[in-house]
């Protein structure tokens, strides 16, 4: 599956920006997806994951109350609603997959980028104060 990240720019702190992840190649319903983001000198961090079908998603606390992951399996597309912005949002984000379910069942897994086997370029948010 080949990812195509989309929507960044730049937003005062409190706005909102919605990002979008298109996937080509095998339906995008085979694969657990997700979002990571990376600020310039920091580790590349979760932020959320969705399942196959969209009925559980999965948020680091940092975003949680604030972001939200959806999915849209019949146009291949998955989403990020981020609203309340923060300066600490800044960062690429970058979405994911994972066509095997079972390597994401604990919440230590899913945050890892080591458990994703696939990664779209990333789109750049900045968030100004």
């Amino acid at each position: 599956v080949q990812l195509q990240a989309s929507g960044g720019g730049l937003v005062q702190a409190g706005g909102s920006l919605r990002l979008s992840c298109g996937a080509s190649g095998r339906p995008s319903s085979y694969y657990v997806m997700g979002w990571f983001r990376q600020a310039p000198g920091k580790e590349r961090e979760f932020v959320a994951a969705v399942s196959k079908m969209g009925g559980n998603t999965y948020y680091a606390n940092s975003v949680k109350g604030r972001f939200t992951i959806s999915r849209d399996n019949a146009k291949s597309d998955m989403y990020l609603q981020m609203n309340s912005l923060k300066p600490e949002d800044t960062a690429v984000y970058y979405c994911t997959a994972e066509a095997n379910a079972g390597t994401l069942l604990s919440s230590r897994a899913r945050s890892s980028p080591r458990s994703y086997e696939y990664w779209g370029e990333g789109t750049l948010v900045t968030v100004s104060s």
